[in-house]
């Protein structure tokens, strides 16, 4: 389960520069913690193993070489306790090693800790999760919709992704360009650089994510409150579960910049400028380390458990992690068996990509950041060795048989198909393989599992050619995520 909405192949592929996981100084561990941490930085994974193929596992320095990841923090949860916390790589290219309280900007996953603290609120009975927002916003409000159908948005549903608003994710303004007010991000006027926020679906019909939802949410909290919001966050989630390494204050203070890694961009380059600014920071304005959000995974476990309830009560916890449409609690993503779930969330943003997961009852958990755009893929790998080393019940990469197919049948399938407008999958054959190459993106090889089913092995995906009576191949279909879309050849 993951945030990360992906599009079908959107998936970048670099090679060059060595990247090597420096492992930084060991805290005094033990022996068979020592052994965890070695065994999970040589087991890595990719999404779908090819069954017997002894290539299929990698080191965590292989990955950073192949994906210019220059540094990841890693910190994991086990029998209820952080067990090891350790960083890889380094800061920036050429600087320092990256260690357990090197900074990272945490992405979406500043969303699950804009929830709780906005399910503090609730809890105080200073808002109410099914009235309607705009009955508790006071410096700007929602505007109506004809597609509301006269319905109006609760905040219920703009922490669940069902408030039917726009604006899916925010890239952030560089440091050489202005940085909007929050009004000014709500009505997308300038210097903004995404649309306005809006409702573009019957609130409560349908799983949509928004991260303009999210900064709706912070309006409200700010409103409500009448403190900023990086106050109010530290004053009732990060100080409370004693997250003393995080901030939600953007641009990062001066006296924390010393302590954070540089992002990158996808292709090893530095991001021009540092760290992107994100008034949305509801939204993805956290700056943290894994040590400290593990803190706030052990806090959601021991609360849901009546054990902590440092910030919510336990019967909040349990709202809190109820699925709903889509699989989403308020502000979590869950997965797993109805006898044993998970919460979780990852994170992308310009030059930073993570991922946390945590299950509610035994706790165990994880979380992986890395400083580069892309580093999601080492990040799911990491979790997957994770998930072996201490015997997840989930996060397992699918296994698949590989079978031979003749070129002369790869070459029947080479061509466009449209998957959508202006949105075409081009197939080609090269070296005896089929490639793919979706509009504006890089090639993806695939493996075949029978004469007419391929996939990669980067995520979990298939693609399956279908032929017209007379055996011409008229068009595919993309199987991912538990839905299916039709590509006409052109």
């Amino acid at each position: 389960m993951r945030i990360w909405i992906r599009i079908a192949l959107l998936i970048v592929l670099f090679y060059g520069t060595v990247r090597v996981a420096i492992a930084q100084k060991t805290p005094t561990y033990s022996a068979e913690t020592r052994q965890h941490i070695r065994d999970v930085v040589a087991g890595l994974t990719p999404t779908v193993a090819v069954k017997d193929d002894p290539h299929s596992v990698h080191t965590l320095s292989e990955r950073m070489e192949m994906w210019h990841v220059p540094g990841v923090s890693i910190a994991v949860i086990h029998h209820g306790a952080i067990e090891w916390a350790q960083g890889f790589g380094l800061v920036s290219m050429g600087g320092a090693p990256v260690n357990a309280e090197t900074l990272f900007q945490a992405g979406s996953i500043s969303k699950p800790l804009a929830a709780m603290a906005t399910l503090r609120l609730v809890q105080q009975g200073k808002l109410s999760l099914d009235a309607d927002v705009n009955t508790e916003l006071t410096s700007w409000k929602l505007p109506d919709a004809p597609v509301a159908a006269g319905k109006f948005v609760t905040l219920r549903e703009l922490l669940t992704h069902t408030g039917g608003t726009t604006v899916h994710g925010f890239p952030g303004y560089a440091a050489d360009t202005a940085v909007p007010t929050l009004l000014q991000v709500l009505n997308g006027e300038k210097p903004a650089n995404t649309a306005a926020i809006r409702i573009e679906a019957q609130p409560g019909s349908k799983w949509n994510y928004s991260g303009g939802g999210y900064t709706i949410v912070q309006q409200l909290v700010v409103d409500v409150t009448k403190e900023p919001f990086p106050k109010v966050l530290r004053d009732t989630v990060l100080a409370p579960i004693g997250m003393k390494h995080s901030t939600y204050e953007q641009p990062l203070p001066v006296d924390g910049r010393a302590r954070a890694a540089t992002p990158y961009e996808g292709n090893g380059t530095a991001v021009a400028g540092g760290a992107h600014t994100y008034p949305e920071m509801a939204a993805a304005g956290l700056w943290t380390t894994p040590s400290d959000l593990c803190l706030y995974e052990l806090e959601v476990e021991r609360s849901l458990k009546g054990k902590a309830n440092h910030v919510l009560s336990q019967a909040m916890t349990k709202e809190m992690l109820t699925a709903g449409m889509g699989k989403w609690g308020l502000g979590l993503q869950i997965g797993g068996a109805d006898s044993n779930p998970y919460f979780g969330h990852g994170g992308v943003n310009a030059g930073f990509e993570s991922v946390m997961e945590a299950y509610e009852n035994d706790g165990e958990g994880a979380v992986v950041m890395t400083n580069a755009q892309g580093g999601s893929r080492l990040a799911d790998e990491v979790i997957r060795s994770i998930a072996k080393v201490y015997h997840w019940p989930d996060f397992q990469p699918k296994v698949r048989t590989t079978v031979k197919v003749e070129e002369k049948i790869l070459d029947t399938y080479a061509g466009t198909y449209e998957l959508r407008p202006n949105f075409d999958l081009v197939v080609t054959v090269k070296d005896g393989q089929l490639i793919t190459q979706a509009t504006g993106q890089d090639s993806v090889p695939l493996l075949a599992e029978s004469e007419t089913k391929f996939f990669p092995t980067l995520f979990d995906a298939q693609i399956v050619f279908i032929k017209d009576g007379q055996g011409k191949v008229t068009s595919l279909v993309l199987r991912q995520g538990g839905q299916e879309i039709k590509g006409l050849r052109k």
